[in-house]
């Protein structure tokens, strides 16, 4: 380098003592609530929407039509700071009834019922107003409907920010959002994890062929279509490094689930995004994987 230049020089100890990704430390929730909408593509403002509730013990399913974004917003805040949503009484006090129509069904334990909820004919509704909009078309609250068990479960509700298609705005039915309620005056807004092995990712085969072929076109414009059989043979690979060991850990904030527990230790980037690491955790201990590896044998 010449003469009267430093030059710091590192062995390969000091190399590999480099920072490690943080480890969040989970903890082990009991969540009761179970939401599924089993007709998405019959679902509209007019004709309703059907809800299917799965639960651990009986509760009690409150649908809001047409719900203040606002307001649902500034009840989630009065759950932290003035007092608990855990029964449907306290979402109403906290949305001031902004609100269009409301409807209860009472659920049993582990009943898989199908529940429709449908809006009034004289209520006239046929759209939400234009994009950007201020009311939600449906809010789904379920709470625990016995005292004692508000007692027992950590997580006392969940809210569900349903999207319903209508005359003005046709993207598909779906779960916008969902809100775990906690008794200790928190709440958690669940996420979808990035899977990137064994997962059964819908295809575009999975659309209606319309919205098929609008996607393949986009992709292709870009340069990102690939062949069905690539796609399929990418999402049955194990984990995305060593193509070897089982997918078990989730990178935040990205999300993505994509290395396994031998090569999690050498990356600080996602090898997806690229996005640094701010925090990791596991999907299971060795132990669980070892107890299921032997149920298997």
């Amino acid at each position: 380098f010449g003469l009267g230049v430093p030059v710091i020089l590192r062995n390969s100890e000091e190399t590999e003592s480099s920072t490690r990704v943080l480890k969040k430390q989970m903890r082990q929730v009991k969540n009761p609530f179970g939401l599924e909408i089993p007709h998405p593509s019959a679902a509209s403002v007019t004709k309703g929407i059907t809800l299917t509730p799965d639960c651990l013990e009986d509760c009690i399913l409150t649908c809001y039509w047409g719900c203040s974004v606002q307001k649902l917003h500034e009840a989630l805040q009065k759950h932290v700071y003035c007092f608990r949503i855990k029964t449907p009484q306290a979402l109403e006090d906290a949305l001031y009834s902004e609100y269009l129509y409301r409807q209860q069904y009472f659920i049993k334990k582990r009943d898989k019922e199908e529940k429709c909820c449908q809006l009034p004919e004289d209520a006239q509704v046929v759209d939400f107003g234009p994009v950007p909009r201020s009311r939600y078309p449906l809010i789904a609250l379920l709470t625990l409907a016995d005292e004692e068990d508000r007692e027992i479960y950590d997580i006392i509700s969940m809210v569900a920010v349903i999207h319903i298609p209508d005359e003005s705005y046709r993207l598909s039915c779906r779960i916008l959002y969902q809100y775990l309620l906690l008794a200790q005056g928190q709440y958690h807004d669940l996420k979808q994890l990035f899977m990137s092995a064994n997962s059964t990712a819908p295809s575009l085969t999975d659309t209606p062929p319309d919205e098929a072929s609008t996607d393949r076109s986009l992709l292709e414009k870009v340069g990102l279509a690939e062949d069905e059989s690539e796609l399929h043979e990418e999402n049955s690979k194990d984990c995305v490094v060593c193509q070897n060991g089982t997918v078990n850990w989730v990178l935040l904030p990205c999300r993505h689930t994509c290395l396994c527990d031998a090569c999690v230790k050498y990356f600080q980037q996602c090898p997806m995004c690229r996005q640094f690491v701010q925090e990791s955790f596991p999907l299971c201990s060795k132990k669980e994987q070892d107890e299921d590896e032997s149920t298997q044998i």
